[in-house]
């Protein structure tokens, strides 16, 4: 029934919702993805990345693309998750489902939080009567959990783009998500077996 497994997954092109997509999709749902330019240094190197990855997943991929005035503190954007979630709850196509953010434990960003969660349902609860769900399969997780379910799981993250400040080549080794990558690439340098990010 159409509304029953549906999914429309926040596509960046990054780890975390590369994860969502794969999770999704062996959950029997049927996936969309949406990925949003939104003036992100980063926009270029993530639609590629989406374009590609939306192929080897054979998924369709809205492209948006808003002009908007980014006010960035400390490495977050403000109201960016609320943003993105409110243009996803725009563009969903169907009466019911999910829409489904790749946010994980371990950082200080407000709205990658369960009480950010919990608070922005309730504002899709007044739209939908309770039929659009916000989830976050990774919400309880580390970025290094993540890493490991992609182990796992044999995900392959050579296309995955995730560099905030839009760097050709990352980890740049400055924003807060290549920061993140260096650990991950430090956990792959030391099994000499994963191969999934070549």
């Amino acid at each position: 029934m159409i509304g029953e497994k549906e999914v429309l997954v926040l596509f960046s092109g990054g780890i975390d919702s590369t994860a969502c997509i794969y999770y999704y999709k062996q959950l029997g749902f049927h996936v969309q993805g949406l990925f949003i330019d939104y003036g992100q240094k980063s926009s270029k190197h993530e639609k590629t990345a989406v374009t590609k990855l939306s192929k080897y997943f054979e998924i369709d991929t809205q492209l948006i693309r808003i002009n908007s005035n980014l006010l960035i503190k400390d490495g977050e954007i403000q109201g960016r998750n609320i943003f993105l979630l409110s243009v996803a709850l725009l563009n969903f196509p169907y009466l019911k489902g999910l829409i489904a953010l790749g946010i994980h434990s371990g950082t200080n960003y407000l709205d990658c939080s369960e009480e950010f969660v919990k608070r922005a349902q309730e504002i899709f609860d007044l739209y939908s009567n309770g039929n659009i769900t916000i989830d976050c399969p990774f919400i309880a997780m580390s970025k290094e959990d993540i890493f490991e379910f992609c182990r796992m799981k044999e995900i392959s993250l050579k296309d995955t783009y995730s560099c905030e400040y839009g760097s050709d080549i990352q980890p740049c080794g400055k924003c807060l998500t290549c920061k993140d990558l260096l650990k991950l690439y430090e956990i792959k340098n030391e099994n000499a077996q994963t191969s999934f990010w070549d």
